[in-house]
Order: structure tokens, then C-alpha cells, then sequence
């Protein structure tokens, strides 16, 4: 028995021995640390930029949030790039070589357009364009943008989403040269005046636009009237855009000729269609960190972004059904298994609501009221008017940021719905897209603005056009 306990005193000394050992250690890594912390006062944060954390903590707040200490607006203060130019305003010019290493990385994923660069940078087929441009300022788009400039256009670009712009790759561009206006988390009035900026009537004369969503194309419509009737072509890539240019042919006012890249088939089957399928479930995991297996969600609209949230869903065990207007399209998710119902019959129950339909209050109050205690509410669609959002900031209810984009809405009784992205663009607000799929669609939008910039006089009337189908089997062969 003292052997025993003999045993166990040595067993407590060496325990004891190993927490002094680690107490030591600790008060020397704590001195370390201070010692570290004085050297990285007093040499700057730029000694850290090529070691252990800078870049993992820009990526996280290029694509998630934006973490940086300034809050200040980059409206109210004057920057310069590395060569002095000024035409720009980004959140921070000193985020460039992050910016242009995240560039880099999508270069490599994006063949198509490396290839034009290749067949169509000698014969500079774009040269003398002059490109506006409205679209999610990322790394891959920052690809699109030098590509054109390799073609021979110059370009001015702005943001056509308030979440999706990443700072250090606005920043890269910038100090590059491109007259770029957007910052991550811009207000609505910031939004406008950056694109007014962009436009830059008083010193620039554009003559083609690329658009996502139709803004740009009604800022110039409206406000720039003379620059709109001198434009050689419109580019515009999602539904919403092509509604609105349907609009202004119908009624007439549409002088120029424009080009549909939403309806052609590497768009809808591959951006549409692959990109959501992947990255909704990257969205709604940063955001929620949420289990899909065993839930109930609803997916409102079977379009081709429809049918690629529903695949994914579906095969991380979800339980999906589908609301669909359209009969062709209901009859599909029947096809492939799903439940097609009304909205309102399952809105009680559903853990997940998920908006993809291009509409206007596809969720509205009634529905929002409806739903249970915890319900996440998104939207894939490109326009933030498919949830009423309207009717959510009223005075009975209140809103609690718990995490970068990611709100709580609160009724009296203290039910909550978690909303996403404030009903804007889940994947691209909140997580990252695939550079290989967006590669096909930047090619599609590049080969579209130099069929209409080199067309002859009269081949494309005042219109909107699909691409040529042989175009978009070019693409996918060099993909």
C-alpha cells in the first residue's frame, strides 16, 4: 500500500513539475509576445505582409466582410496609385498586391479567356473601344477586365451589387491603371454616385457598356441621354438587365443594339447552373454554419440557378420542394423528384427559404409572418426585390446584426427569422464563386462586346440579340 501511494506522490510531483514547466513556458511565450508586439509597433504591419496571418485575414475580410479599422468613406479622402494617377476610389490602394496575388489564383482557373488573350491580343480587335463597365468587382472579373484591356479597350468599371465588390482586387485594378469605383459595403447613395463616377461624362465618352442587372445602362439612359444614343452596344448578362432592355424595345426607346449573354447556353448552363450549385451551400455555410441533412427548405423558382440549388441541396439529404409559376419548368422538378407546392402550404414548416426566381415580393409579409422560429431566409436571384424587405423595417419589429451579413429579424413575440445578405445576392455577398465556370461567362461577354463593336453598319438593328450559338461552342472547347 505505500508503494502504492509512494507511486502516487511521484506521479503528483511529475504532474506537478509539468505545470510548473508550462507556466514557465507560457510566461516566456507572453514575454516573447510583448517583445514581438514592441519590434511590430515600432517596425509597421508591413514587415508581417509575406508571414503568418496578413493574407488569410485579408482574404476572410475581401470576401465576407470588411474588417478594416477605417470606416471612413472612401468618397471623403483623395488616393493616389503607385504612378499617380487619382481617377478611382477603392477602400484602400495598399490592399493592391493582396489584390493582384488573388487575381493570379483566378488566372488560373479561367483557360478560356488566357486563350483569347492569346488567339485575339495581336490584332487588338477591341482597340479604340471604350468600356463601361457594371459587375461584381472580384477576382475573376478583374480577369475580364484586363483581358479587355489586352484586346485593346479601354475601361471604366463600377459595382452593380453593394456586397459583392473584394477591396483588395478593386484596389489591384486600380493601381493598374482601370478607373474603378467600389468598395465592399457601400451605401445606396454611395452606390449611385460610383456609378455616375464611372460614367465620367464631363472627361470620357463611352462607347459600349457591360452590365449586370441593368443599372449602368438606365443611370446613362436617364441622366446621360446624348452618351446613350452614341453607344455601339450594350452587353448585358443577367435576367433582370434583359427585362429592362426588353422594356425600352418594346416601348421604342432602345437606340442601340444590345446582346443577350443571360439567355445564351454557356450562361445558363454553366454560370446559372454549376455556380449556384456550388456556391449556395459555401454561402450558407459561412453565414449559418448549418446542417442541410434532415431539413425542410423551399426553394422558390426551377430555372437553371433554381435547378442547381436544388441539386446540391438534395444531396446533402435535405428534403426540398420547389414553388414554380411556369409549367414547363414545374414539371422538371417533378422529373427529378421534387415536390412542386405553393408557397404558403409549407411555409410553416420549412427550415430554409431560398429565392431565385427574378421576381418582385416572391416572400412577402404574409409569408414572413408565417414562418418559424429560426427560419433562414435567402435570395440567389440577382435583384434584392424578391423578399419584401419593405415591410420587414417597420417599428414592431427589430433588426440585430449577430454576425457580418447575417441579421436577425425580431417580432413582438420573440420569434426571429434569420435573414441573409439583407435579401441581396447570397453567394456572391457572402462567399466566393468558381473561377473556372465564371471563365466561360467572362469569354461569353468579351467575344459579345467584339461582335458588336466590329460588326459592320447595319448587321445588328436597335434590338436585343442572343450570341451566336458557334460563339458559345468556341467557349466551351477552349474550357
Amino acid at each position: 500500500m505505500k508503494k502504492v501511494y509512494s507511486l502516487v506522490n511521484i506521479t503528483k510531483a511529475k504532474d506537478q513539475e509539468a505545470v510548473q514547466s508550462i507556466c514557465i513556458k507560457q510566461i516566456q511565450f507572453t514575454d516573447q509576445k510583448k517583445d514581438f508586439n514592441k519590434r511590430l509597433t515600432k517596425t509597421g504591419r508591413r514587415s508581417l505582409s509575406r508571414s503568418i496571418s496578413q493574407s488569410s485575414t485579408d482574404s476572410y475580410s475581401s470576401v465576407c466582410s470588411d474588417s478594416s479599422e477605417d470606416e471612413s468613406s472612401p468618397r471623403d479622402k483623395l488616393q493616389k496609385n503607385s504612378k499617380g494617377l487619382s481617377d478611382f476610389c477603392v477602400k484602400n490602394i495598399k490592399q493592391a498586391e493582396f489584390g493582384r496575388r488573388e487575381i493570379e489564383i483566378a488566372q488560373q482557373e479561367m483557360p478560356a479567356l488566357m486563350v483569347l488573350r492569346k488567339r485575339a491580343g495581336g490584332e487588338k480587335p477591341l482597340a479604340g473601344a471604350k468600356v463601361l463597365g457594371c459587375t461584381h468587382i472580384t477576382a475573376q472579373t478583374a480577369v475580364l477586365i484586363e483581358t479587355l484591356s489586352v484586346l485593346g479597350a479601354q475601361c471604366r468599371w463600377a459595382a452593380c451589387n453593394i456586397f459583392s465588390t473584394q477591396n483588395a482586387v478593386a484596389a489591384a485594378l486600380a493601381e493598374q491603371g482601370t478607373s474603378v469605383f467600389a468598395w465592399r459595403g457601400e451605401s445606396e447613395d454611395d452606390f449611385w454616385w460610383c456609378i455616375d463616377q464611372c460614367v465620367g461624362a464631363e472627361i470620357w465618352q463611352p462607347n459600349m457598356i457591360l452590365d449586370d442587372g441593368g443599372d449602368l445602362t438606365h443611370w446613362i439612359y436617364k441622366k446621360h441621354p446624348s452618351l446613350f444614343k452614341k453607344l455601339k452596344g450594350i452587353v448585358e448578362e443577367s435576367v433582370t438587365g434583359i427585362y429592362r432592355l426588353y422594356q425600352l424595345s418594346k416601348a421604342g426607346k432602345l437606340c442601340v443594339p444590345a446582346m443577350n449573354v443571360n439567355d445564351s447556353v454557356t450562361k445558363q448552363k454553366f454560370d446559372n447552373l454549376y455556380c449556384c450549385k456550388e456556391s449556395i451551400v459555401d454561402g450558407l455555410k459561412r453565414t449559418t454554419d448549418v446542417m442541410f441533412g434532415g431539413k425542410q427548405v423551399v426553394v422558390c423558382g426551377y430555372g437553371e440557378v433554381g435547378k442547381g440549388c436544388c441539386a446540391a441541396l438534395k444531396a446533402l439529404g435535405a428534403v426540398v420542394y420547389v414553388t414554380e409559376v411556369d409549367p414547363i419548368c414545374a414539371l422538371q422538378a417533378c422529373m427529378d423528384g421534387f415536390r412542386v407546392i405553393k408557397l404558403s402550404e409549407v411555409i410553416r414548416q420549412v427550415d430554409l427559404v431560398i429565392t431565385c426566381t427574378g421576381n418582385k415580393n416572391v416572400v412577402g409579409r404574409e409569408h414572413l409572418d408565417r414562418m418559424k422560429n429560426g427560419c433562414i431566409v435567402c435570395n440567389m436571384g440577382h435583384s434584392s426585390t424578391e423578399i419584401e424587405l419593405a415591410s420587414l423595417r417597420t417599428a414592431e419589429l427589430r433588426w440585430e446584426r449577430v454576425r457580418p451579413h447575417v441579421d436577425h429579424v425580431i417580432w413582438p413575440d420573440g420569434k426571429r427569422i434569420v435573414l441573409l445578405a439583407e435579401g441581396r445576392l447570397l453567394n456572391l455577398s457572402c462567399s466566393t464563386v468558381p473561377s473556372l465556370v465564371l471563365s466561360i461567362t467572362a469569354t461569353t461577354q468579351a467575344l459579345a462586346l467584339i461582335e458588336l463593336y466590329s460588326a459592320p453598319e447595319g448587321r445588328y438593328k436597335q434590338d436585343v440579340y442572343l450570341l451566336p450559338k458557334k460563339m458559345g461552342k468556341s467557349t466551351a472547347e477552349v474550357s
